[in-house]
């Protein structure tokens, strides 16, 4: 039994995506938090709420990825859309929450999933004092 449950990762449900995660920016390597929450419309969303640079406090507040729907099937939150601050375009988007619920797998591409990025999404318990 042990043996499945380590195969397969931990159970979860669909809200448990949903907290504080902090990432670095693939492009600059700086630091941000995000928050995501479960919007009205029963899809998953994420919004800015700290930045490591002072010079982008104008994104606090920014939803910049909405859209995402569970799918337990897969274990994977899917049909993602994000607008990454700074870029033009509009990027698909996938979750897969790894590492017991600490870590998400967060992959944004362009066209199929072949063309894309992934970053590491890391769970924290608050949001960082913003300076």
């Amino acid at each position: 039994m042990l043996a499945v449950f380590a195969a397969t990762g931990y159970a979860q449900n669909a809200d448990d995506i949903c907290g504080i995660f902090h990432s670095k920016d693939p492009f600059s390597k700086e630091g941000s938090q995000c928050e995501i929450y479960k919007a009205s419309d029963g899809t998953y969303e994420a919004k800015v709420v700290w930045v490591e640079n002072p010079k982008k406090k104008n994104q606090l507040g920014l939803v910049f990825m909405k859209g995402l729907t569970y799918n337990a099937k897969d274990k994977e939150y899917q049909n993602g859309k994000i607008q990454y601050p700074g870029k033009k375009g509009t990027y698909k988007a996938f979750i897969r929450i790894v590492d017991g619920g600490k870590t998400l797998k967060m992959r944004g591409y362009l066209g199929v999933s072949l063309f894309g990025m992934t970053v590491d999404w890391t769970r924290e318990s608050k949001v960082r004092e913003q300076k």
